[in-house]
């Protein structure tokens, strides 16, 4: 029997970062934690690509071309809905995850949900680098252990 498992190894090719520049104050944070871990494990930080979206909604476009291109070794994308008074909310987050989830199965590119679905600003910064973590820096270790995964699969 074989056992394989990703590690926090720094991977060969680039890690793509995309982030929606709605409700920075937010994604800035995951942004940080991410850069914050990829550091402490080794990865170069030119070896890092930042793509900045205007919202949510935009994070899956960019994230495709990313991991369509070739140079990464992960994609990880970063926003932040929070709920509003109608249901908008829910659409984002549905067309968001699932095109995100499309897109790592058709390329074999880990592309990693970064988008905090909250019910209120305030519980999403406490999952920005509050009381509930860093949603940022779990995104960027779970991307170095799945591309060392990928990699010792193939």
């Amino acid at each position: 029997m074989t056992t394989y498992e990703g590690t926090l190894t720094p991977p060969a090719a680039k890690i793509g970062i995309v982030v929606s520049r709605y409700n920075e104050t937010v994604t800035g944070k995951l942004l940080r934690g991410a850069q914050e871990v990829f550091a402490k494990h080794g990865v170069d930080e030119k070896n890092i690509d930042i793509a900045w979206v205007p919202g949510a909604f935009e994070l899956p476009p960019i994230a495709a071309v990313m991991a369509e291109s070739g140079d990464y070794s992960a994609v990880l994308v970063f926003g932040a809905v929070i709920r509003g008074e109608t249901t908008h909310d829910q659409h984002i987050n549905r067309a968001v995850s699932m095109s995100i989830m499309e897109t790592g199965v058709r390329t074999g590119i880990p592309v990693l949900f970064g988008l905090l679905t909250c019910d209120t600003l305030e519980q999403a910064l406490q999952r920005a680098g509050g009381r509930m973590g860093n949603k940022g820096s779990e995104c960027a270790e779970a991307a170095l252990r799945m591309a060392s995964l990928i990699k010792a699969l193939s």
